[in-house]
């Protein structure tokens, strides 16, 4: 027995195949039902997709890093080390340009201190200069001055006026005071004697001013005297009528 045939149709019909054998007599055996698929329709072309733009992979990748803790600690190790070498390679650089101004520095200071200290040395010196030749000056004021009035009467050879013997006298009470070489007894010593020779002045100098205060009245007096006699004498009303 051959397969002679298969009848099919488009509309998905029972499809009854029938086969015959040598003697040409059919035979009639199962139907089967057989679906055939439509014909596919041609698929339209696909659009090209616009291809990503790299910056949103690149907003994409940051914004994992961002979320991602463990990226973000390996970034911030990674940037403490680059910033650590940048250090490093700063100071290995700027070490011995630091290490020349410091030395530079201390040169400077060092020669300033000597300046100041020679300053201070030579003010010092010129200070106590100064002290001795001013105490040489004090003490031999008294008897050159004295010295020198002497010289100046004999040139002038005239009477001295009153204020002329006033600094001649004062000129001879002056005495030089030695107290370098005295020690503290003899230095209070001298400050009694100097004390009491004071006081003898102030005793001195106010009896004179009672003095003069007395030679005052009595010039007055004398003068109110005279006045009364001359108005009672006839010489004085003749001397009045003249005037």
């Amino acid at each position: 027995m051959t397969r002679t045939g298969i009848q099919m149709s488009d509309n998905n019909d029972r499809r009854e195949p029938t086969y015959t054998n040598n003697n040409g007599r059919g035979v009639e055996e199962e139907v089967l039902d057989v679906e055939v698929a439509p014909e596919a329709e041609a698929e339209p072309e696909p659009e090209a997709e616009p291809e990503e733009e790299p910056e949103q992979e690149v907003h994409e990748e940051e914004a994992y890093e961002e979320e991602d803790p463990v990226h973000q600690k390996f970034q911030m190790e990674k940037k403490y080390t680059l910033m650590r070498i940048v250090e490093l390679s700063e100071q290995t650089i700027k070490g011995p340009v630091l290490k020349k101004t410091k030395s530079v520095k201390q040169d400077v200071r060092y020669v300033t201190q000597e300046e100041r200290l020679r300053k201070e040395e030579a003010d010092a010196k010129k200070r106590a200069e100064e002290d001795a030749k001013k105490k040489s000056v004090l003490t031999t004021m008294g008897s050159n001055y004295s010295s020198y009035l002497q010289k100046a009467d004999q040139k002038k050879g005239k009477k001295q006026t009153e204020r002329e013997k006033k600094r001649k006298v004062l000129a001879e009470r002056r005495k030089p005071l030695n107290i370098d070489h005295l020690n503290e007894d003899k230095l209070r010593d001298k400050a009694k004697e100097l004390w009491d020779w004071m006081y003898n002045l102030e005793s001195e100098k106010y009896d004179h001013i009672e003095k003069l205060k007395r030679q005052k009245y009595e010039v007055i007096s004398l003068r109110n005297r005279i006045d009364e006699l001359q108005k009672h004498s006839k010489k004085g009303a003749a001397a009045r009528r003249r005037k």
